[in-house]
């Protein structure tokens, strides 16, 4: 079985060009927790501790209530198919993070009006990918 994954490695996801906000913004936390507001607690109390992987597995394991002796088998399914990165992330598209992969492939948020946002933008030794677009280009 193929294993798909979502990690990068050295690069930096710099916000949507249609993100709709100048300055970050914390997902609102909702009755049901939304994938933007896991991935956001997970990764802002843990910088560089996860990489993207393990954020987008427990966003799933999280919504699908997956149980703790099931997720090792779940994990391989997950991610026998690709799946979305936090270039598709609400966290990167409308709420202004720009997210850091380092060397490991392990994964940090950066407030778009952050100083350290704007080095990782500057820095020509990190690669750069843009979230992708909100909505579709005409």
């Amino acid at each position: 079985m193929k294993i798909h994954t979502t990690n990068y490695k050295d690069t930096f996801i710099e916000t949507a060009e249609d993100s709709p906000v100048l300055k970050s913004e914390i997902p609102p936390v909702k009755r049901n927790r939304t994938l933007a507001d896991i991935q956001f607690e997970m990764v802002s109390q843990n910088p560089y501790q996860y990489t993207s992987d393990d954020v987008m597995f427990e966003c799933y394991a999280q919504k699908n209530d997956i149980a703790e002796g099931e997720r090792k088998e779940a994990r391989k399914e997950f991610f026998s198919k690709g799946q979305a990165c936090f270039r598709s992330s609400a966290l990167t598209k409308r709420y202004g993070f720009g997210v850091h992969h380092n060397a490991e492939g392990k994964v940090a948020l950066f407030p778009i009006e952050s100083e350290e946002y704007e080095n990782f933008v500057q820095d020509e030794s990190v690669t750069k990918v843009k979230a992708m677009r909100t909505k579709r280009a005409r």
